[in-house]
C-alpha cells in the first residue's frame, strides 16, 4: 500500500507539473501573415490613373519549412509601370499611413524582385525566401545583424514619378534598382502601432523597449 500510495503521489505531482507548463503563456509564430502596403502620398497621383480609384496592394506571406512564400497583388496602378521590390529596415510612413516626420532613411535594404503592372494596372508576383521573423542582413565590418521587417516597392524609372502633378528630382535618383538609378518609394508597409515593428515580424517581444522580434 505504501508503494502504491507513493506512486500515486508521484503521478499526481507529474500531472500537476504538466498542467502548470501548459498553462504558461507560449510565444506563437503565425504561419500566415496578411498586410497591405500604403502609397507614398507624394507620388500617389503618378502611381495610379488620374481620376481613377486609389492604388491598393495586398501581401500574404506563408511560413515554410526551409523558406517562406510571399505573394503580392496590386491593382489600380498606372498600366505598364515597372517597380523594384525590397525588404527594408524602416518605413517612411507612420502606422496610419501618413508620412513620418522623423523619417531619415530606410536603413538596411534587400532587393527581392522586379514588379510590372500589366495593361489593366494589375501586379502579381510570388517570391520564396526567408521572410517571417528571421529576415536580416549584416556586414561584420560595420554592424551586427539587422532585421528588415518592412516591404515596399520603388519606381524603376525616376521619370515616372515626375508626372501628373508628382515632383521628383530625377537628377538625384535613389539606389533602389539594379542600376542604382531608381525613383522614390511608391508603396510600403507601415509599422505596428503598438510595437513599431514591420509586418514581417509575427512574434514580437514587448518586454524590451523598443520591442524586438522572436526569431
Amino acid at each position: 500500500m505504501n508503494r502504491l500510495k507513493s506512486n500515486l503521489i508521484r503521478l499526481a505531482v507529474a500531472v500537476a507539473a504538466a498542467l502548470v507548463l501548459t498553462a504558461q503563456p507560449m510565444s506563437a509564430q503565425a504561419d500566415v501573415a496578411h498586410f497591405t502596403l500604403k502609397p507614398n502620398p507624394a507620388v500617389v497621383n503618378c502611381l495610379g490613373v488620374v481620376g481613377g480609384p486609389a492604388p491598393v496592394a495586398h501581401v500574404t506571406v506563408t511560413r515554410g519549412k526551409l523558406n517562406d512564400t510571399l505573394v503580392i497583388s496590386a491593382k489600380n496602378i498606372k498600366p505598364g509601370l515597372a517597380f523594384d521590390m525590397f525588404t527594408v529596415q524602416r518605413s517612411s510612413l507612420l502606422s496610419n499611413g501618413a508620412p513620418d516626420p522623423n523619417f531619415t532613411n530606410f536603413g538596411f535594404a534587400w532587393y527581392q524582385s522586379d514588379l510590372q503592372a500589366n495593361s489593366q494596372g494589375v501586379i502579381n508576383a510570388t517570391i520564396k525566401t526567408i521572410l517571417l521573423d528571421q529576415i536580416f542582413g549584416f556586414d561584420p565590418d560595420f554592424t551586427g545583424p539587422v532585421n528588415t521587417f518592412h516591404l515596399g516597392f520603388w519606381f524603376n524609372n525616376p521619370n515616372d514619378a515626375n508626372v501628373d502633378g508628382c515632383v521628383f528630382n530625377v537628377s538625384k535618383p535613389t539606389p533602389f534598382n539594379g542600376e542604382h538609378q531608381a525613383g522614390p518609394v511608391a508603396m510600403i508597409s507601415v509599422p505596428n502601432a503598438a510595437t513599431n515593428l514591420g509586418p514581417l515580424c509575427t512574434n514580437p517581444d514587448t518586454s524590451h523597449t523598443p520591442a524586438v522580434c522572436h526569431p
